[in-house]
């Protein structure tokens, strides 16, 4: 099963390719993708570019490139998968739009998952995964061994910390550590490699699609239908109906 992934919750615009299949026990440690043990991804490819101000100009050239550096056409996919955020509203609907579209215009199934995940999954330990919100807070979400432990949340850095360290949360991972080091100083960071394994380019750390694809797997495989895709702003946005005029006595 071929499946395009995208993820735009954060300031990276990420597009991958994933053979999805059944695990094979032979075969499910020889890759370095973690994924639920009921199935294996075979990565074909990703592109990844970090710049938080060109999502919509470029994702669709990146899943274009993806699928041409793979020999794919659109007509092979048997499915998207979509990283559904938390993420700042204009961003994430960048990613959402673009991936319900596609996935219509196919007439294949769109599965969303929670963005944070295609960090997350590949950690080890309890760990938590911070990214940025803006507005001076964060997204985040605890992990213990690789598995999301509740729902994510959003709040400011120092406040996150107190409740991470009331936890027992030691570790880090995710771009939203380098922006607020003060506040997560007491906390061991987790450098996470890129899809090539390389931990000092500059798309580490980010959300990987391949991984949404692994955890999207099951569902998958088995045919479900997806759930109604649901972007997770967590927030309400900046932009509010205006009120009626208030009435002016003279």
């Amino acid at each position: 099963m071929l499946v395009l992934a995208l993820d735009t919750s954060t300031a990276a615009c990420a597009v991958a390719l994933a053979e999805l299949t059944a695990a094979d026990p032979a075969v499910a440690a020889a890759d370095g993708v973690a994924s639920p043990p009921a199935v294996h991804v075979w990565p074909r490819g990703s592109v990844v570019t970090v710049d938080a101000r060109r999502h919509g100009e470029l994702l669709a050239p990146s899943m274009r490139t993806v699928l041409d550096e793979a020999q794919a056409r659109p007509s092979d996919l048997a499915a998207v998968v979509v990283g559904a955020g938390p993420g700042p509203f204009t961003s994430l609907r960048v990613g959402m739009v673009t991936a319900a579209a596609f996935a219509d215009a196919l007439e294949i199934p769109v599965h969303g998952v929670c963005s944070l995940d295609g960090i997350g999954a590949a950690t080890t330990g309890l760990t938590a995964v911070i990214t940025d919100a803006r507005r001076r807070e964060v997204y985040w979400a605890r992990y213990d061994g690789g598995v999301r432990v509740g729902e994510p949340a959003v709040g400011r850095p120092a406040r996150v910390a107190e409740a991470l360290r009331a936890a027992g949360v030691g570790a880090v991972a995710g771009p939203g550590l380098a922006l607020y080091p003060e506040a997560f100083a007491g906390f061991d960071p987790v450098a996470l490699p890129a899809a090539d394994g390389d931990a000092t380019a500059p798309e580490a750390g980010y959300p990987r699609p391949e991984l949404l694809v692994g955890l999207a797997g099951p569902d998958l495989l088995a045919g479900r239908v997806p759930r109604p895709l649901a972007p997770l702003y967590l927030r309400r946005p900046d932009a509010a109906e205006p009120h009626a005029p208030k009435p002016v006595r003279v």
